[in-house]
């Protein structure tokens, strides 16, 4: 794997907060950090040597799009047909490990902005500032990002970024005969919602994210499923925990988890005896 240090050092030259990766988690503490000078990049480089690379979405935002068949919804089919696609200007574009492609703009500084999952179907919005995003040449699972172009980036309309902050929702009022339907709320759809709408106000944020992560463990979610699912409702939410807070919280409850299912086990083994 190839030393990216140069590349590194370069970016942060450039005034990117840049972040060492392993397999998109961050190797490092940054939460509400300022960014790295290009020398502090070199020394944290020494510590990891094959470290890829992040940028934070401090000053940029990410138009995220995906691949259908990496994530389950075709968000070039979304840009395409697009209304707005117009707003959408030439800047710096990369292709992604899994093959979709990300449009890198400047945030304005004469509005703020909101980051927006699931904007359309198939492509995210990227803006939180302890957010990020893999650049190139970096390379996971032995995929590589790689550039599209040279263009520079650029500085998007205030139209565009309206609508971006504009969440709207939009209901069919469609029946189908002999379905039924109900408005009572299910732990499960709890846990959908969260994913949306984050873990609320700043006092509950650890009871939520340990409540959310024990729901979707105790549902036989895959780990590494749960572990994505948590860190985008995180994202999500208006004050998100911090990346450290996050992992010892998560990691707490996939202890318990694993201890509960290893007593179930136990329990098992002596049943049939």
């Amino acid at each position: 794997m190839q030393n990216l240090v140069n590349y590194a050092a370069k970016y942060a030259e450039k005034g990117l907060s840049v972040l060492p990766m392993l397999n998109k988690r961050p190797l490092i503490e940054f939460a509400d950090s300022k960014p790295m000078k290009s020398d502090e990049v070199r020394r944290v480089w020494k510590q990891f040597p094959f470290a890829q690379i992040a940028v934070r979405t401090i000053d940029l935002f990410v138009i995220d799009i995906d691949t259908k068949e990496a994530h389950g919804h075709d968000g070039f089919k979304s840009i395409d047909e697009y209304e707005h696609k117009d707003l959408l200007i030439p800047t710096l574009e990369q292709e992604t490990s899994s093959g979709g492609r990300q449009l890198i703009y400047f945030k304005r500084k004469d509005m703020s902005m909101s980051q927006h999952i699931a904007w359309l179907p198939g492509v995210d919005v990227k803006a939180h500032n302890n957010n990020y995003f893999m650049i190139a040449p970096s390379e996971v699972k032995g995929k590589k990002y790689k550039w599209l172009n040279h263009n520079p980036i650029v500085t998007p309309s205030k139209e565009l970024i309206e609508l971006i902050n504009k969440k709207e929702y939009k209901s069919t009022n469609s029946y189908i005969p002999g379905q039924t339907y109900t408005t009572d709320k299910t732990a499960t759809s709890n846990l959908f919602e969260q994913i949306v709408n984050g873990f609320g106000e700043t006092g509950g944020r650890n009871s939520a994210l340990t409540s959310f992560v024990g729901g979707l463990l105790f549902r036989n979610v895959e780990v590494s499923t749960a572990y994505e699912l948590a860190k985008q409702a995180n994202e999500n939410t208006p004050k998100s925990l911090p990346p450290k807070e996050f992992e010892n919280t998560f990691n707490s409850m996939l202890e318990k988890e694993m201890k509960r299912r290893k007593e179930i086990e136990e329990i098992g083994k002596h049943l049939k005896k």
